[in-house]
């Protein structure tokens, strides 16, 4: 039996969408987006994945791991979902998708691709981001402030640094009164294998409908990732979003949610 992952849901009824996150994320980055959309009649579902959030922690961080795990709540659901995944999540909807295709009633693949990144690849800085997240001493720390000085020259970015300190919380009755809402230490030992695409079952590939959505100055979807995005999912239409990079939904959000909402208007007129 899997440990059963934390879901916000916002909407009563309408189709069901389903937002899996990535790496270093939280369901309720997309907040905002899933009220929009429950706003126009649509029931939206927000998980944080294992080791993340308030989802449990385990012992290992992988795809299948993650995919059975989303697997089971897409089971307990009266209808198939629209599935939509950004990058560390994306791989996890893939994986579902090829795995129990049944579940899921459309993709929406975002700034990622079934394939495995060299390290070289996309400039992905996660390990740093790792390692500088892990280097703060909670034990002496006082101020969010703090932790944000210590992130900083690796981090320059003032908004990633957010991103990364939101999953920092304070509890004054624990002891320390700061910790992670990330499990650093096994996120650490599982990147190398975040970087892959596990193998699908031979033969499987998804029919239903999928939109890729990328970032037009990301390096995460090439032209080269055509023919693996093709054979596995071959209703795919791929977007490109001008002035984002590899967080496209938080860079360009009014953009991303057009072009989302236009996808799931086409759903229902079908």
């Amino acid at each position: 039996m899997v440990d059963e992952l934390a879901v916000r849901t916002v909407g009563q009824h309408g189709p069901h969408v389903m937002f899996l996150h990535g790496l270093f994320g939280q369901g309720r980055n997309f907040t905002t987006l899933a009220k929009r959309l429950a706003e126009g009649g649509r029931q939206v579902s927000m998980v944080d994945l294992p080791n993340h959030g308030h989802s449990p922690w385990s012992a290992g961080h992988s795809y299948p791991q993650m995919a059975e795990q989303v697997t089971a709540l897409l089971a307990n659901q009266p209808e198939p979902v629209v599935l939509v995944g950004h990058s560390m999540g994306g791989k996890v909807a893939m994986t579902v998708a090829l795995s129990r295709p049944e579940l899921v009633r459309a993709l929406v693949v975002v700034d990622i691709a079934p394939v495995s990144y060299p390290p070289d690849r996309a400039g992905s800085p996660f390990a740093e981001y790792v390692q500088a997240m892990r280097s703060i001493d909670l034990s002496a720390l006082h101020e969010r402030s703090e932790a944000d000085a210590v992130l900083a020259p690796v981090v320059p970015d003032a908004g990633v640094r957010a991103f990364l300190l939101q999953s920092l919380v304070r509890d004054p009755s624990a002891d320390p009164p700061w910790r992670w809402r990330l499990n650093l230490p096994v996120l650490a030992e599982h990147l190398g294998e975040l970087t892959r695409f596990p193998d699908p079952v031979p033969g499987a590939h998804y029919d239903g409908p999928v939109l890729w959505i990328a970032g037009a100055s990301s390096g995460y979807v090439s032209p080269a990732d055509r023919p693996a995005m093709n054979a596995w999912f071959p209703q795919t239409r791929l977007v490109r979003i001008k002035g984002a990079g590899h967080w496209v939904h938080s860079e360009q959000p009014g953009v991303f949610l057009d072009v989302l909402s236009h996808f799931l208007d086409e759903l229902t007129a079908v």
